[in-house]
């Protein structure tokens, strides 16, 4: 008995933990070549015509928002279905997202295509570091793309817009939090041509996005989250809305508490701090 425990104990210890919203290169790699799957780059057009993963689309999460505006606020989604249809991206496909590595894009475009309803996204664990560490082929030739059509299914249950906000300021159930740096969030953080007051919003916790993240940037475990989220007054019991200054950065949290906390009521504000500080009756603290 003592000798099938050992062995037991050694397999666990072995086995390499990948969280959901995270999936492994060689997973990833098997899945596009099977067509199961379709890998999505975040990087800009330049970037991606220079190096890209073998058999990549990109997406550039910037080409998603509206041209005039608040900056980073999204299109309406039958433009941004267009887009992903035209760069072959459908909601039904297992859809690999994957950047250089910050998380700040693939989080973006994950709760984007959460919210537009796609039923399968991933994070590439490692992103284009962790590809080339498994010996998967890179590649600076486009992609050649099949259509598809992007049907949304929008989910407003993750979305939230600046009255709901409003409406919820001072809502005891709800925790509005700013994923921002500490700086950021106290209003010293550098001059923005988007942000003219300085500060957070009123009665927002800080809860930077780095939190969720071990120091060799690895996502930290579930129980590790949970616990750096309540001592920041983040609990699973409120219903939390996530902001930054665009909200590209609470993508990333937003798949963190979703995903591997097991946080079933997030919302992302979209408009976020840019949109925030242009109300002169908005509150900042």
């Amino acid at each position: 008995m003592k000798k099938y425990i050992g062995i037991i104990v050694v397999l666990l210890i072995s086995v390499q933990f990948v969280f959901a919203g995270i999936i492994s290169a060689k997973d990833a790699a098997k899945l596009s070549k099977d067509g199961k799957a379709i890998i999505v780059s975040t990087k800009p057009v330049a970037d991606y015509s220079k190096k890209h993963i073998e058999g990549a689309v990109n997406i550039d999460h910037a080409a998603l928002y509206n041209t005039e505006g608040i900056k980073s606020m999204l299109k309406p989604a039958a433009e941004i279905a267009k887009i992903l249809g035209e760069q072959g991206i459908s909601a039904d496909k297992k859809i690999i997202i994957y950047d250089t590595g910050s998380n700040k894009a693939a989080g973006r475009l994950y709760w984007i295509l959460k919210y537009m309803g796609a039923k399968d996204v991933d994070i590439l664990d490692g992103h284009i570091k962790g590809w080339k560490k498994a010996r998967k082929p890179i590649t600076g030739k486009a992609t050649e793309i099949e259509a598809a059509t992007f049907t949304p299914a929008v989910n407003s249950a993750i979305y939230a817009d600046i009255e709901y906000v409003k409406a919820n300021l001072k809502n005891d159930k709800v925790v509005i939090v700013d994923v921002r740096s500490a700086d950021e969030y106290n209003g010293k953080e550098k001059d923005d041509a988007n942000i003219n007051k300085k500060g957070h919003i009123e009665g927002a916790v800080n809860f930077d996005h780095v939190n969720v993240f071990k120091e060799d940037g690895v996502l930290k475990s579930k129980d590790e989250i949970i616990a750096a989220a309540k001592s920041a007054g983040i609990t699973a019991d409120k219903e939390i809305i996530l902001y930054c200054a665009s909200s590209v950065r609470a993508g990333i949290v937003f798949m963190a508490l979703t995903d591997v906390a097991g946080f079933k009521n997030v919302k992302v504000y979209d408009g976020a701090y840019y949109e925030w500080n242009v109300g002169k009756d908005n509150p900042i603290k």
